[in-house]
């Protein structure tokens, strides 16, 4: 049974926080806990961080915060390599971190009050929210709405699961700054019960089975993102999925997720698709101008025509262009016009670790674009980064299973659809993930290299067999492609998915 918070806060205002004792829960590496004792330090607080992690491996956040000057580390206190169980019992406010299962864990059990980033900043700031969520594609939406908004004039902010809290920006909004949220499901269900998530527009990505280690079944993982909407009122909009869902993906009493999520949102509903919309359906999908070029086009009650909102893109992949066309969306919802929506991200370049083109080189008279698209975490995207190119792309993939389905990127390298893209080459790297893809490669005779483990030495054989290659392929017209797309979690190897983004752009840029 999924916990359920108290709508109460032990802090009645901002105000209330000066004196108080906090223990943050996971200080980590990847700023979410050290903008929590950041935020409550500058507030008056007297904080204790603590984490599993040892001191050395959390040196560059203590570093960070002991070298701030700014702040009173009178007040701040370190329990590392351990909980102790008194940090939680005495604190009169526990920070949770959403990678922490509240179920079954005796430290939160004991604390008289937990709250998180999320909660706080929702509870005590007056800025306007767009919410997003779902399985593929959250970040790249997120990021070209907080472009385009700023772009087109606006102040805003963007925070939550793209690794910046939102407290580290919460003295700096007011009512006039929106501020997009992308919400993971665990920060959506550590926000169940609190009724302080009521954004002026959420939208719901691609739904496909995610996380399914942690939640075991697809009810509860959808459990959680159907939080994003509710507590929004018909003064609110939501933005769902109008396209059905794979069979195997689809609700067992529901004939789409999207379907299921527009009868119980109480906002005003509208939805985006691939295709035309159905019939009495507002919103937005892709289409084709008279030249054959594709566009996005919108349709809301009260308007005679569709109207053109974008054209073309900047960032490559099918998938992008239901990622910027819903941020053309949310962008033309904030009062921006259709020819600025147009403008502005037609020249949107995408984000860090999401096909982020970063490096290109010549060898042996070949050119060769390198893409880091290590935030893909499922198989269905590293599935879709095979195809994001239109030509065919050399892969590096595999790591650590999440007790997801492989089929999808087994499928597209081993029993392609006609018009499917193949895989130039397929690089993998160790881990549970891969070992559960090699009996699929080796029973479908998929030439594969390795399983390497460690980057070092996959990158060593690539630029080897690149240069035994490049003559030959020197003979084709137009640059090769290189994309690294995992398709699974980084544990084991590397820290998180943006660590070994990091670690593969610079081994690509020290070798090639």
């Amino acid at each position: 049974m999924s916990h359920v918070y108290p709508d109460k806060c032990v802090f009645n205002s901002i105000e209330d926080i000066k004196g108080s004792h906090v223990t943050v829960m996971g200080l980590g590496l990847n700023g979410g806990g050290e903008a929590a004792v950041r935020f409550f330090l500058r507030h008056g607080a007297f904080v204790i961080a603590t984490d599993m992690k040892s001191e050395e491996q959390l040196r560059p956040t203590i570093e960070s915060l002991e070298n701030d000057a700014s702040l009173d580390k009178s007040r701040l206190s370190y329990r590392l390599g351990c909980h102790d169980i008194v940090d939680f019992e005495n604190a009169d406010c526990v920070i949770k971190n959403p990678g922490v299962k509240y179920e079954g864990n005796r430290f939160l059990a004991a604390a008289r009050a937990v709250e998180t980033d999320i909660s706080i900043f929702l509870r005590f700031s007056k800025a306007p929210v767009i919410a997003v969520t779902g399985s593929k594609g959250k970040s790249s939406t997120v990021s070209a709405i907080h472009y385009g908004l700023q772009a087109a004039g606006y102040r805003c902010f963007l925070g939550g699961n793209i690794t910046v809290s939102p407290l580290s920006f919460f003295d700096e909004v007011t009512e006039n700054t929106p501020v997009i949220l992308e919400l993971s499901s665990w920060q959506l269900a550590d926000l169940r019960g609190r009724k302080v998530l009521k954004p002026h527009i959420s939208l719901i990505t691609k739904i496909v089975p995610d996380h399914q280690n942690w939640y075991g079944n697809m009810d509860d993982y959808i459990a959680d993102k159907r939080l994003i909407y509710a507590d929004q009122t018909a003064a609110d909009y939501s933005i769902f999925d109008a396209d059905g869902d794979e069979p195997e993906f689809k609700p067992s009493d529901y004939d789409s997720w999207g379907n299921l999520f527009a009868d119980e949102s109480g906002a005003s509903v509208f939805r985006y698709s691939r295709h035309h919309l159905p019939s009495g359906s507002y919103g937005v999908w892709q289409d084709t101008d008279g030249n054959g070029n594709f566009c996005g086009k919108i349709m809301l009650p009260g308007m005679r025509a569709p109207e053109t909102i974008l054209e073309s893109l900047s960032v490559p992949g099918e998938h992008m262009k239901t990622n910027v066309l819903n941020a053309a969306f949310v962008m033309y919802l904030m009062k921006v016009p259709a020819e600025k929506c147009i403008s502005i991200l037609g020249g949107w370049q995408g984000i860090r670790h999401r096909l982020q083109f970063f490096h290109r080189a010549e060898i042996g008279g070949t050119g060769y674009k390198f893409f880091n698209d290590s935030c893909a975490t499922v198989p269905e995207a590293a599935a879709a980064a095979t195809q994001a190119f239109g030509v065919p792309a050399v892969l590096i993939t595999g790591l650590t299973d999440k007790g997801l389905d492989l089929a999808p990127l087994v499928r597209i390298l081993t029993d392609r659809k006609p018009g499917e893209i193949p895989a130039a080459d397929v690089y993998l790297l160790d881990g549970s993930a891969t070992e559960k893809l090699l009996p699929y490669f080796d029973e479908a005779g998929l030439n594969y290299h390795g399983p390497y483990k460690s980057l070092d030495s996959l990158l060593d054989d690539l630029k080897s067999a690149l240069e035994k290659k490049s003559p030959e392929a020197g003979k084709a017209a137009g640059d090769k492609i290189v994309v690294f797309s995992p398709g699974a979690t980084s544990f084991g190897m590397f820290t998180n998915e943006f660590d070994r983004g990091e670690k593969f752009m610079a081994g690509v840029t020290e070798r090639f």
